[in-house]
């Protein structure tokens, strides 16, 4: 029985085993295989240096160059009979053997450095003359020279010669002076006559433009300057009477108030100064009346804010900064906008029902005039809006100017000119505004016992919403409202109290 040799495979064992792995070669570019293969002909690796067999004498792959060109080796072949010279030096002149007299150039035996082709190129005196150079200039003569009386009267030169030459000198001067002329009128030099187109007729300023309307409210508008010790102050004022009675802020003369010694001037718009009183102040409107003595002054024409809209343009006068008579121009932003301000040295807070405008209004405009498209006075400028607050802060304006309406002005104003003071209506609370969910107004804080609010069954807690007609919808507008009012008018009082709407009727009182 046969046994299976051990070295054969057992073709299970063939079928289970991996064929080998095929080879990847990519495809070759042949443009890189031009640029970076092997050079023709080149085999192996470059480490060893390739020597082309020869084959006959002959390098194989080389080509020898080709023979010079016959005119090329015409030029530069020796020439014939001189195929036994050597063109190097003989070895005893180089230094190996003695040395034979040299002889001298030819420039260092005529004593002339300028013949020397190795002499450096300087700045210097003239080449020095040779030996006959020098004897030739020996032996020149030299010819006698004219003096002015042989020129000018004869002897060597002709009468008619000279005159000659004096026509030609004066021809050419003439001719010069004419060029010169033409040159300097035909406008190349930068110098010249200025022609100038003058308009033919002047700004047209018609009735009711802005300068019509600056100039005739200007010489009303003056400049109040109070010095009380070694503070003071700039503002504004407006002339409303022709007694000399001037109406301005009571913030502009409030430092004048307590200090006897305090001075006020008024400064108008011809340069005009007068000294001025203190007729009366009304701290809580911001206004006061002070009075000079001037003969026949220019008093401002009197409007009414009750006839303005929102958009009338309005004009500003007044002293910004100190800078008199300047002029500023806007439009009625809003009206009856309550404003309140902190007083002056103590006194009660500011609040008035408001003109806001964006004509330009900065300190120093304080008690000066708004005045319509007419020229006619409607408000005494007195806050500004700034950027860090309001009131009559440092800051400039930022279009946001509040104006006291000269109808309350005309009636403070004839109070105080003819009292010395003036009284408001009052309610007789102290109130703070508040906003909830049932009620919007002035909430009471405090009423004062036996006061007009008191006699009426006003509590402390109520929050009024109107008064009279107005709505009010915050503290400020509930002291505007009241001061609508004269001392003793019965005016309803609609408030809300524990949720419920009540109206009561209130009989004014005075502050």
């Amino acid at each position: 029985m046969n046994q299976p040799n051990s070295n054969q495979e057992h073709p299970a064992a063939r079928e289970n085993r991996l064929g080998p792995r095929p080879v990847n070669r990519p495809p070759v570019d042949q443009a890189q295989a031009a640029v970076f293969g092997r050079p023709r002909g080149v085999r192996g690796s470059f480490d060893k240096l390739y020597s082309p067999e020869r084959r006959n004498g002959n390098v194989e792959g080389l080509t020898s160059a080709p023979p010079p060109p016959e005119s090329l080796v015409e030029a530069f072949r020796r020439p014939q009979g001189a195929e036994g010279v050597v063109l190097q030096r003989p070895q005893e002149g180089n230094g190996g053997g003695p040395a034979e007299e040299v002889e001298q150039p030819l420039w260092s035996r005529q004593g002339d450095p300028w013949r020397d082709p190795g002499a450096g190129a300087v700045l210097g005196g003239p080449a020095v003359p040779g030996e006959e150079d020098a004897e030739r200039d020996t032996e020149r003569p030299r010819g006698a020279l004219l003096s002015l009386p042989e020129v000018l009267f004869g002897r060597r030169v002709k009468p008619t010669a000279l005159a000659l030459l004096g026509a030609v000198a004066l021809l050419i001067g003439a001719v010069g002076g004419v060029v010169g002329w033409f040159l300097s009128s035909a406008g190349d030099s930068l110098t010249g006559e200025l022609n100038i187109a003058e308009a033919q007729a002047g700004k047209e300023r018609p009735a009711g433009s802005v300068a019509d309307i600056a100039g005739r409210v200007a010489p009303a508008v003056v400049s109040i300057e109070v010095k009380s010790g070694q503070a003071g102050g700039v503002g504004s004022g407006v002339m409303i009477d022709p007694d000399g009675y001037v109406v301005t802020n009571n913030h502009v003369v409030s430092g004048a108030t307590r200090d006897e010694q305090a001075e006020i001037t008024a400064v108008f718009i011809d340069g005009t100064r007068a000294r001025a009183e203190i007729v009366g102040t009304d701290p809580k409107t911001d206004l006061a009346v002070i009075k000079v003595n001037v003969p026949n002054p220019v008093v401002i024409e009197i409007g009414k804010s009750a006839d303005l809209a929102a958009g009338d343009s309005v004009i500003a006068v007044g002293s910004p900064f100190g800078l008199e008579n300047t002029v500023t121009e806007g439009i009625v932003s809003a009206l009856n906008r309550p404003v309140t301000a902190p007083g002056e040295n103590g006194d009660p807070p500011v609040t008035y029902d408001a003109i806001q405008t964006d004509a330009a209004i900065n300190p120093g405009n304080s008690g000066g005039a708004l005045v319509d498209a007419t020229g006619a006075l409607v408000g005494i400028n007195s806050l500004i809006r700034t950027v860090g607050g309001g009131g009559q802060g440092s800051g400039g304006s930022i279009g946001l100017g509040f104006a006291i309406p000269v109808d309350q002005v005309v009636r403070i104003s004839e109070a105080l000119i003819r009292d010395g003071e003036v009284k408001h209506a009052d309610l007789g609370v102290n109130a703070a505004s508040v906003s909830a969910n049932t009620s919007e107004g002035a909430q009471i804080r405090n009423v004062t016992a036996g006061g007009p609010a008191a006699n009426a069954g006003i509590a402390e807690g109520d929050v009024i919403t109107k008064v009279g007609d107005r709505p009010v919808r915050n503290a400020a507008e509930l002291t505007v409202a009241v001061r609508e009012h004269d001392i003793g008018d019965v005016v309803p009082v609609q408030l809300v109290r524990a949720n419920r709407k009540l109206t009561v009727d209130v009989t004014l009182g005075s502050d």
